[in-house]
């Protein structure tokens, strides 16, 4: 195990080499016939090498460890360069980034892919980040914040006061910590995304749908007999209409999280695309007047993206908040239809 650790660290700690390929006749037609289609996808796409960037025929390009495991040959670990342009290692292939078996056997992926990668650069990012702040109030306890602390502060309290506690009601602290952990989780995911040579983690529906089953998971795990009762019970519904009403409200509980999931994954992805599809039309009309007009909607796109991306990570956790405030809300509130926090003056009136 210690051997297998040490081996994976080196691999992840590979600097970026530069890889010269050949040049043919065949490289220098595919250069000429510009595929927007396929360069989109492979920026937007996950892979098992980090490719920075190209300059002339050199590209830089940091290969990542492929860790995969077969029932027949147990587990194997090397580096992603042993399988580029199409090689063969171990019996082991990629076939459009997925890591395939040349004898047809199941192979079970663990590599450290791109977004793999930019996954725990996000996670390392917040630890150090909240780490810093937490120490922060440690030292100068109540006193005006300074630094980082400074930054990070008026948004960690506009997520308290204007999402948990305006969604969820007096209960809002035991869920401050997850509603938090989303939102930077998503806002950092994006702005790295947004870096040159950036990977689309957030644009990956896999990541999205982990949120998203995460958020469904605290929701039903808090729900209380108001929530349940509310979907097979629900007030002011004749009884007549139960039967179709109750596999209504079912449904809802699994579309609510789903919404979540594709909203996220649509808004990022489509980001992306479109400011890719705008600098691919200076290599397809081959035209330096279209490249002024091309580079201006690009970057307007791009600054809009940052907006977006903080704005993905608000809607997210708001969402997610008022999913959360509907399974725990009082059955006061469920009947008035109010929060959770303004519930106890119509309670007293009722």
């Amino acid at each position: 195990m210690k051997r297998l650790l040490f081996a994976l660290l080196c691999l992840f700690s590979l600097t970026a080499r530069a890889n010269e390929p050949i040049a043919t006749t065949a490289d220098a037609t595919e250069s000429e016939n510009f595929n927007p289609g396929e360069m989109i996808l492979h920026h937007i796409g996950d892979s098992h090498e980090w490719h920075w960037f190209t300059l002339g025929e050199t590209h830089y390009t940091t290969h990542l460890p492929v860790i995969a495991y077969r029932a027949g040959s147990g587990l194997t670990v090397f580096s992603s360069h042993e399988l580029a342009e199409g090689k063969v290692h171990e019996g082991l292939k990629l076939d459009h980034e997925h890591l395939v078996s040349t004898d047809g056997a199941k192979v079970y992926d663990f590599s450290i892919t791109k977004n793999v990668a930019t996954l725990m650069i996000a996670s390392a990012l917040m630890l150090v980040v909240f780490i810093t702040v937490a120490r922060g109030y440690a030292k100068r306890g109540t006193a005006a914040p300074r630094g980082m602390q400074s930054f990070f502060e008026p948004l960690i309290i506009f997520i308290r006061d204007e999402v948990a506690k305006k969604s969820i009601g007096p209960k809002y602290e035991r869920y401050m910590p997850y509603l938090l952990t989303v939102f930077f989780f998503i806002w950092f995911s994006n702005m790295l995304g947004l870096l040159p040579g950036g990977a689309n983690l957030t644009g990956n529906i896999a990541v999205t749908l982990t949120l998203a089953v995460i958020t469904l998971l605290i929701t039903l795990f808090s729900s209380n007999k108001n929530y349940w009762a509310h979907i097979f019970a629900t007030p002011g519904v004749p009884k007549a209409l139960l039967p179709i009403m109750i596999p209504v409200e079912l449904i809802g509980i699994v579309v609510k999280p789903f919404s979540l999931m594709v909203r996220l994954f649509a808004n990022i992805t489509a980001g992306h695309i479109v400011t890719l599809s705008f600098i691919s039309l200076i290599f397809i009309f081959r035209n330096i007047g279209i490249a002024p007009v091309s580079l201006a909607f690009g970057l307007f796109i791009f600054f809009l993206e940052l907006l977006v991306a903080i704005l993905q990570a608000y809607i997210f956790t708001l969402l997610t908040a008022m999913y959360i405030g509907g399974a725990v809300e009082d059955h006061h509130d469920a009947d008035l239809q109010i929060g959770g926090g303004d519930g106890a003056a119509p309670a007293q009136a009722h």
